[in-house]
Parts: structure tokens; sequence; C-alpha cells
């Protein structure tokens, strides 16, 4: 299974040349590629799918889909290696 999964941008730097950043995932972060969404800044969102963003999403719709993703914890866990914390901090 293949997902895409949206994170709010925290920082952004170049690397050897590559802009990269840290994506927070609702409290999972993971450092990504963000050469294909040269638009998106710090606090955009943007879906990842294998450490690359692939576009920019509005706020709400990263909230509606990490929620989701939430009820789906086996496939989140699969793609991130480690489920997302449910609000408030505990672990789904």
């Amino acid at each position: 299974m293949c997902l895409g999964i949206p994170g709010r941008i925290v920082d952004v730097r170049e690397e050897a040349g590559l802009r990269t950043g840290t994506v927070d995932f609702g409290g999972v972060r993971r450092e990504v590629c963000l050469a294909y969404t040269p638009e998106a800044g710090v606090g955009a969102y943007v879906v990842v799918h294998v450490g690359f963003a692939i576009a920019r999403v509005d706020e709400a719709e990263a909230e509606r889909t990490l929620e989701v993703l939430r009820a789906m914890a086996d496939a989140v866990t699969g793609e991130l290696g480690e489920p997302l914390p449910r609000p408030g901090g505990a672990a789904g």
C-alpha cells in the first residue's frame, strides 16, 4: 500500500543543494525532501509520499486526513515506522 500523509512543515533548509525540511505529522516528525513543493514554507501543509513532499494541502484537509489515518493505525505504522499520536498526546 502506498500512502500520501499530510504534515506541517516546521523548518526548511538546503542540504547538498537539495531543499529539505522537517515535517510534523501530528506529533511524528520526519526529514522530508521539499524539492517538489518549492512554494511551501514553514507552517504550510504538504502531502508526503516515501519521504518526498508531493503537493500542498490546506490545514483543514490535512487534519481530516490525519484523523482517518489514525483510524488506520497499522497502515500508518508501516509507512512511518510508528503510529500517529492521538490528540492530547496518547498514542493510537
